[in-house]
């Protein structure tokens, strides 16, 4: 029992080995022929596309004993032993169970010896975000300034989760998902090398399924293997995924070609005695409509295997109703979780297929190529019918409408000319007026009381000083007590009062000064002083309250009078 996994078997080895990466394999490639080595490598990218594999190769062309290169030689020791998991200036470390501050001291402690029978110590760290706090901090400043004989190479899938300090020592490499072409390819390469039979049609099926993830694929490709008996076809393949089998979908089709409610149903129903996903059917029925327009827009592009079904099918359907149905399928496959049940969502789906059609363009109103089926064509006419008609007369018509097209067709003629009307409405309304930016700083207090604002917004503008317009640039000054209303939310509401009200687009830029005595709410402020010192002055000179101070040497409590108006439980009458 000897037998080694596809993806372990055949994991690339030379940087010209790899599937896709060209970005990264270019940039490595040329660092080791120049000379040009980094310290710090972090390879990012989500999971099976590479970044172990990377490193290995980054690690052989460092210690290869024909010298640094971007093609090790893979034959001598230094070679096979990293191919093998065994040199012992490689050392793989799983960031996710070695997350404390003494796993990292012991690596870097260990860092400072020279390699013990290679040129260079390479420390391949995975998953780095897993380190804690602490290690981050610990590994600074010998990630910064390591021993001359030290790399490290750090991997991870979540590159947001790695302090800053840490990702502005390294060099960042991100490895993107392969394409699902390039995926299929290396299956096939690795299927004739294997010797083993496959179908082609089987191959991209695999390739979907990994996402972008060539370890998953050769994962998923040695499952089919299995589940095939030693061999890769195309109907085990669809079983093992639990993808739909074709014919379901051109059945699907079909029907809706001929317009044939109950076959569709009877689809539906065979779909759910089968046991089949409904969530994939959706997906692969929208594959099959994203080909028809494939074929609609580019006619020689290739569509697989059953490209003249799909042909055939693209003179059937005008461009718009495929995409409308294109449109139905993925927002019924997002709709599937609130209905009742799948199967419910599914044939409802389904049904909207049938029951809804785009407005009819100018190919079906002359005569164009594409055909339909009678009943199409018979609903077509009525909303043809609709569309040519004046708007004017759209009230008129209702009722020959009605009787032309059913009884679906008066509402359609009545909601026109309720939009018709509300539009009417809006264009007779008076606009609403401008307001004009004050000339100088001076009038910005009196500009700001005139705008309808509430909250943060409306502090902002009150504690705000004009301090210069230029344009439709406006530099605001806010005193260093309420800079905390300089905040993106706040001025976003101010900015959006203010383009209304002006009619302008405006661009807003504010400072932090000491004194804001031109804003509004200083204006206010001294306006209250005033008001209170006067009635202070007023109080005072009362001749009862004079008297009381005269004769019972009585001392006014200054910061309890307060205007008649103010107090609710006085009564508003002048003073006898």
């Amino acid at each position: 029992m000897s037998y080694q996994v596809l993806a372990r078997k055949w994991r690339p080895r030379r940087f010209d080995e790899l599937v896709g990466q060209g970005h990264v394999v270019t940039a490595l490639s040329n660092a080791l022929t120049q000379g040009r080595l980094h310290h710090a490598y972090l390879l990012t990218g989500t999971r099976g596309v590479g970044k172990t594999t990377v490193a290995r190769i980054l690690a052989k062309s460092l210690n290869c004993e024909r010298g640094v290169s971007a093609t090790p030689c893979g034959e001598c020791g230094a070679c096979r032993d990293i191919d093998s998991g065994r040199f012992v200036d490689l050392l793989e470390l799983d960031a996710a169970s070695n997350t404390g501050v003494d796993n990292m001291r012991e690596i870097l402690d260990n860092a400072r010896y020279a390699p013990t029978v290679g040129r260079y110590k390479v420390y391949l760290i995975d998953e780095v975000h897993m380190l804690s706090k602490g290690a981050f901090n610990s590994m600074l400043k010998t990630l910064e300034e390591p021993p001359e004989h030290v790399k490290f190479v750090l991997a991870t899938t979540d590159p947001q989760k790695i302090p800053v300090t840490v990702l502005s020592r390294c060099l960042q490499f991100n490895l993107t998902p392969l394409p699902r072409a390039a995926i299929s390819d290396r299956l096939a390469y690795i299927l004739g090398a294997e010797s083993i039979a496959h179908d082609a049609s089987a191959l991209p099926l695999l390739a979907a399924a990994a996402q972008g993830s060539l370890r998953d694929a050769l994962s998923l490709l040695d499952q089919a293997i299995a589940f095939g008996g030693g061999e890769v076809r195309e109907p085990g393949v669809r079983a093992m995924l639990g993808v739909v089998d074709r014919g379901y979908l051109f059945r699907i089709v079909d029907a809706l070609v001929a317009s044939d409610g109950p076959a569709l149903l009877a689809e539906a129903d065979a779909l759910a005695a089968s046991g089949q996903a409904f969530a994939s059917a959706l997906d692969e029925l929208a594959s099959v409509f994203y080909r028809i327009a494939i074929v609609q827009t580019v006619p020689n592009a290739p569509t697989g295997d059953d490209a003249e079904r799909i042909a055939a099918y693209a003179k059937r359907f005008t461009a718009e109703a495929v995409q409308l149905a294109y449109q139905i399928c993925t927002q019924g496959r997002a709709d599937l979780a609130l209905a009742p049940d799948e199967a419910t969502g599914f044939a409802m789906t389904l049904l909207r297929l049938l029951a809804f059609e785009p407005a009819a363009s100018s190919a079906q109103m002359t005569g164009g190529q594409n055909e339909l089926s009678p009943t199409r064509v018979e609903r077509t006419s009525a909303r043809v019918e609709l569309a040519a008609a004046p708007r004017s007369a759209e009230i008129d018509l209702a009722p020959a409408i009605a009787a032309r097209a059913g009884p679906r067709a008066a509402p359609i003629a009545i909601a026109e000319s309720s939009r018709a009307t509300a539009a009417s409405k809006v264009e007779d309304s008076p606009p609403r007026p401008r307001l004009a930016l004050p000339e100088s700083t001076e009038g910005w207090p009196a500009f700001v009381a005139t705008l309808k604002l509430t909250g943060m917004a409306a502090q902002l503008a009150a504690q705000s000083e004009l301090k210069s317009i230029n344009g439709n640039a406006l530099s605001l000054a806010i005193p260093a007590s309420h800079k905390h209303l300089a905040d993106k939310a706040y001025a976003d509401k101010l900015k959006a009062a203010l383009d209304g009200a002006t009619g302008r687009k405006l661009l807003l830029a504010f400072e932090i000064g000491d004194g804001n005595e031109a804003s509004l709410a200083a204006v206010e402020r001294r306006q209250r002083e005033r008001a209170r010192a006067e009635g202070e002055k007023a109080f005072r000179n009362e001749p009862f309250v004079r008297d009381l101070v005269e004769r019972f040497h009585a001392t006014v409590r200054t910061e309890t009078i307060a205007p008649l108006a103010d107090s609710p439980s006085s009564p508003k009458q002048e003073p006898s």
